[in-house]
């Protein structure tokens, strides 16, 4: 299955105010979509190919260093919330979530994913997008960024990308509100100051390159949206609500975006997370082999983007959606409690949870 493309551009030339009926069904198309497969593949004219290379370029030649540079921009004591986590420290869900694991008994072979054994093979670099809240409950989810020496375009780069890539997501949000029959600022609205973290990560593909090797466990993201741009090596398996098992094409120049559990919650389940797992495929080994033969870089970033509701908003069902028979399940808590007990689930703090 080929997910289809939204071009954001015409939406963007509207600036949102007066739709005609084909804008208004090009909202429905990707509240539709988002609904159905829970991943959305988008062209966005302010986020280029080479934006996304220049970005890769970066992370690359940072996750290439020696593990003893990365170590000095951890920050454990923050729940690796801002800085580098080390690969290893990352847990998926799926192994520590019993519910998910009954789950996979009653999958068809097909469809099942990979069953992790142990965190992921993975380093990540978390970099905060946007203005943090002058007052919050939630210090540790809005913390300071950490800038690596010998990077002087560093901040320039992250925050170029970041806040690129999180204006599409707004676009986005604005089109799905209108077509799920919501003010059109029904989602935007809550995610003013977000902890938004503009998250790569990397993965050593001269170490971890047989097929079948887990980079990202089965796992959800816990967040609103998630956003990526196209990674130089395939291996993204994601799972559409009808439980088939796809593997994510994403074209060059175009977005991904996938449903978290934030946007759950603002529907009722409507939208339902979308489950996703990364790992080393035949097509990845062809990658491998293409780099190594023009001399590139084999660690696979993934330009990943986590976009939130801000920390003291409430989560619950929003308009129509608090009249739905599954609201009852998506009782009113703050987002950012929320985040703190999906943290706490996945590693009793010290671990985040994105994955």
């Amino acid at each position: 299955m080929e997910l289809p493309v939204v071009d954001l551009s015409r939406y963007l030339e509207s600036s949102g105010y007066e739709l005609g009926s084909d804008l208004l069904e090009s909202c429905r198309e990707v509240s539709r979509i988002l609904k159905e497969t829970g991943a959305l593949l988008v062209k966005d004219p302010r986020c280029s190919a080479q934006d996304n290379d220049r970005f890769i370029d970066m992370m690359e030649t940072y996750f290439q260093k020696p593990d003893d540079f990365k170590r000095l921009q951890q920050r454990p004591n923050l729940h690796y919330q801002v800085g580098a986590t080390p690969e290893g420290v990352e847990v998926p869900r799926s192994l520590v979530d019993e519910e998910m694991q009954e789950k996979f008994k009653t999958m068809p072979d097909e469809y099942k994913p990979h069953i992790p054994k142990g965190p992921d093979h993975k380093w990540r670099y978390m970099w905060r997008v946007g203005p943090r809240p002058s007052n919050t409950r939630f210090k540790e989810l809005n913390s300071e960024p950490v800038i690596p020496e010998g990077f002087p375009e560093w901040k320039e780069v992250m925050d170029s990308w970041g806040y690129k890539m999180i204006s599409a997501v707004e676009v986005v949000a604005e089109m799905a509100a209108i077509g799920f029959g919501l003010p059109k600022d029904a989602f935007t609205s809550l995610m003013k100051q977000g902890p938004h973290l503009l998250a790569p990560t990397g993965s050593d593909l001269n170490c971890y390159n047989e097929e079948g090797t887990i980079f990202a466990g089965y796992h959800y993201d816990l967040n609103f949206l998630t956003i990526h741009g196209r990674s130089r090596f395939p291996g993204l398996y994601i799972w559409l609500r009808n439980g088939e098992k796809v593997a994510v094409k994403v074209p060059v120049g175009c977005l991904l975006i996938q449903t978290g559990k934030q946007i759950e919650w603002l529907t009722a389940g409507e939208c339902i997370a979308g489950m996703h797992e990364v790992v080393v495929t035949s097509k990845t080994k062809d990658a491998i082999k293409l780099a190594k033969e023009q001399n590139r870089s084999l660690w696979r970033v993934s330009s990943t983007l986590f976009a939130h509701i801000a920390s003291d908003a409430e989560l619950k069902p929003l308009g129509h959606f608090a009249e739905s028979s599954l609201a009852s399940n998506y009782p009113a808590i703050p987002a950012g409690e929320y985040v703190e007990q999906e943290l706490s689930v996945i590693n009793l703090k010290g671990k985040k949870g994105f994955s």
